[in-house]
Order: structure tokens, then sequence, then C-alpha cells
């Protein structure tokens, strides 16, 4: 009797793991992606935009610098 208890509750235990993992998962991927889609991520066209506001024009050479020096 004691041995099939621990099997149920170590499937029980697994089970569990295994739906809270998943459930974790899809919430936090569905979450990453509405935050992306609120703030995307800095691309040349906002680069411009900087370095007008700063008063001066950006040439391409200082644009691929700025987004080598950010990693993308």
């Amino acid at each position: 009797m004691d041995m099939n208890m621990f099997w149920t509750s170590l499937i029980s235990l697994v089970v569990g793991l295994a739906v809270g993992g998943g459930l974790g998962f899809y919430f936090t991927r569905r979450q990453f992606e509405k935050q992306i889609k609120e703030n995307p991520p800095v691309n040349e066209k906002m680069i411009r935009a900087m370095f007008m506001q700063m008063g001066r024009k950006p040439s391409e050479a200082q644009i691929r610098a700025v987004m080598k020096s950010m990693g993308q």
C-alpha cells in the first residue's frame, strides 16, 4: 500500500510541475510579446530623430555605429 501511495505522489508531482512549467512559459511569453509591442526596440529611425533633436544631421556611419554599440 505504501509503495502505491509513493508512485501516486511522484506522478502527481511530475504532472504538477509539467503543467505549472507549461503555464508559466505561456504567460511569460505572452507578457514579453505585449511588452515588445508596446515598447519596440530602438531602430534607425529613432536614432535619426534623436540626433535631429540634438541639432545634428547624422551620417549613415554614425547611425550604424550607434546601432552596433547597442548590439543590434
